[in-house]
C-alpha cells in the first residue's frame, strides 16, 4: 500500500465516523444536530445570502433619491433595490429569530407570501411571520420537524383558564384561553390524539380554582378517571339531560347575580357596574365552569321515536350555553369522532357557536369541513393529509382566520389520573351538581 493510500485511509476512517455520527444525531436528536451544526450553517447562509434573497423574493423597494445622490457622489457601485433592514439573529433551540424593518410601501402580507421561497433559500424547516409593531416583523426560522418528537418549551406560568396543551409548528406552544376563545370543537377519530388532547385539557385546568363537568356517554371510560377532580359526570344521554337542566339554571342563577349588582344604587362608580362575572368583586364572583363534552354525537343520535324530545331538549341546551354561557362564567369543549350536519336539528348552530377549533385525523372529509371549513378552507386539506403514525397532529384554528398544525405531547392516563387525584381538594362545591359526582369521588 503506497503512503498515499495510508494517508487517505487514515483521514477517511475519521472523517466516516463523524460523518455517520451526524447523520445519527440528526435523525434522533435533531435539536442537538441544530445546535452543533445545523444553527452555524442556517445563520452563515442567511447573512451570506440576506440581499440576494430578498431581492429575489421581490420584497426590496427602489432607493430614495438621498440614498442615490449619496451613492454617486461617494462611490461607483451599482444602485441596487433596498431590502427590509434587519436586525441580528437570534438562535434559539429550535431556530432563530430575525427582526425586519419593512421598506415604504412593504405590508407583512408581502412577507409572509415569500415564508416558502425564504425557507428553500435558506435551506431550513419553515418560516414563520409575525407582526410585533406597525412596520416590523418577525422571521421565527425553525430548523427541523418539531413535530416529530415533541418537546414542549419553557412556558411562562399558565393564568387563569389558560393552559398549554400543544405546541406550534413553529416551535411555540399553543395555549387554550377559554378567556378569549370561550366554546371550542375538536374532532378526532379513534386513536388520532383526540383523548390526548382532552387529558391535557383536565390536567392543566385541575390546579386552577376551575369547576371541571363532564359528559361522557360512552358510560365514562374517557373522562371517569378524573372523577376526583370533576364537580359533576353524567356517563349516559339520560344523566346528560338532567345535568344541562341543571346547567341551564346555574347559567340563570348567575345572571340574577350580575343584574343585581346592576341594580346598585346611584352614584356607584362605573367600574363597578358589570355585564359578566369577570366584573363582580372577588368575594361575590362564581367559580368560573368548564363542560367537557366527549362523544358529542351520543347527544344528537336517538334510538326511538320517544327519545326525540330527549335529543332537542339537549341540543338546545348546549346551544343555550355555548351562546350565553361566556358572561357567566361557562365555558365548552365539545369533542367528538364525527360531526356533521347530519347529525340532526341544531348541528350546524351548535357549530357557529364554538369559537376555537382543533382537527386531528378524521375518517371523512365532511368533518374535517364541519371544523375548519367555514373559517380556513385551506386548513381543510391539511387536516385530511395527516398521517395515522402521527397521533396527536393536528390542525388548529379559529373564527379569526387564522390556523396552524399542532402536536400534543405524551401523557399517559395514570399521570393524568393522578394529577386529578392530589388536585382533588380543589373541586369546588357546588350543591346543584352534588347528585352527579360519581360514588367514591
Amino acid at each position: 500500500m503506497t503512503a498515499d493510500a495510508t494517508t487517505l485511509l487514515s483521514v477517511g476512517g475519521p472523517l466516516a465516523v463523524l460523518g455517520a455520527g451526524a447523520a445519527y444525531t440528526r435523525a434522533r436528536h435533531p435539536g442537538l444536530y441544530w445546535t452543533g451544526v445545523g444553527l452555524p450553517i442556517a445563520t452563515a447562509r442567511l447573512l451570506a445570502t440576506y440581499a440576494s434573497v430578498m431581492e429575489a423574493c421581490g420584497l426590496t423597494v427602489p432607493p430614495s433619491r438621498l440614498r442615490v445622490l449619496a451613492l454617486k457622489a461617494t462611490t461607483r457601485r451599482e444602485i441596487r433595490p433596498v431590502p427590509p433592514r434587519r436586525g441580528l439573529p437570534r438562535p434559539t433551540s429550535t431556530g432563530l429569530r430575525l427582526r425586519l424593518r419593512l421598506a415604504p410601501g412593504q405590508e407583512p402580507a408581502d412577507v409572509a407570501a415569500s415564508a416558502e421561497r425564504l425557507r428553500h433559500a435558506w435551506g431550513v424547516h419553515g418560516v414563520y411571520v409575525s407582526v410585533l409593531k406597525p412596520g416590523v416583523v418577525e422571521l421565527r426560522v425553525v430548523g427541523f420537524d418539531v413535530l416529530r418528537h415533541v418537546r414542549m418549551p419553557k412556558a411562562p406560568e399558565p393564568g387563569l383558564l389558560r393552559v398549554p396543551v400543544a405546541l406550534r409548528e413553529d416551535a411555540t406552544p399553543y395555549v387554550r384561553d377559554y378567556r378569549a376563545v370561550p366554546h371550542g370543537l375538536t374532532l378526532g377519530a379513534t386513536l388520532a390524539g383526540k383523548s390526548m388532547f382532552l387529558r391535557h385539557l383536565v390536567t392543566g385546568l385541575a390546579p386552577q380554582p376551575v369547576a371541571l363537568v363532564g359528559i361522557d356517554c360512552k358510560r365514562g371510560v374517557e373522562l371517569a378517571p378524573f372523577t376526583p377532580r370533576l364537580s359533576a359526570l353524567a356517563t349516559d344521554p339520560a344523566e346528560a339531560s338532567g345535568l344541562l337542566s341543571v346547567l341551564m339554571k346555574e347559567m340563570e342563577d348567575r345572571y340574577d347575580l350580575i343584574r343585581a349588582r346592576q341594580g346598585i344604587a346611584p352614584g356607584t362608580p362605573d367600574e363597578e357596574i358589570t355585564s359578566d362575572v369577570w366584573g363582580l368583586p372577588e368575594p361575590e364572583r362564581p367559580v368560573p365552569l368548564v363542560l367537557l363534552v366527549d362523544e358529542v354525537a351520543e347527544l344528537f343520535l336517538v334510538a326511538s321515536r320517544k327519545d326525540e324530545e330527549r335529543r332537542d331538549e339537549m341540543v338546545t341546551q348546549l346551544i343555550r350555553l355555548a351562546q350565553l354561557g361566556r358572561a357567566a362564567g361557562i365555558y365548552l369543549e365539545v369533542c367528538g369522532q364525527r360531526f356533521g350536519a347530519e347529525l340532526g336539528k341544531g348541528a350546524t348552530m351548535l357549530r357557529a357557536q364554538l369559537t376555537g377549533r382543533v382537527c386531528h385525523r378524521v375518517n371523512d372529509e365532511a368533518s374535517a369541513k364541519m371544523a375548519l371549513g367555514d373559517i380556513a378552507p385551506e386548513a381543510v386539506m391539511a387536516a385530511c393529509a395527516i398521517p395515522p403514525e402521527l397521533p396527536g397532529l393536528a390542525v388548529a384554528g379559529d373564527t379569526s382566520g387564522g390556523w396552524s398544525r399542532i402536536r400534543t405531547p405524551y401523557l399517559s392516563l395514570t399521570d393524568a389520573a393522578a394529577t386529578c387525584r392530589n388536585t382533588a381538594h380543589l373541586t369546588p362545591e357546588l350543591p346543584a351538581l352534588k347528585r352527579f359526582r360519581l360514588a367514591g369521588a
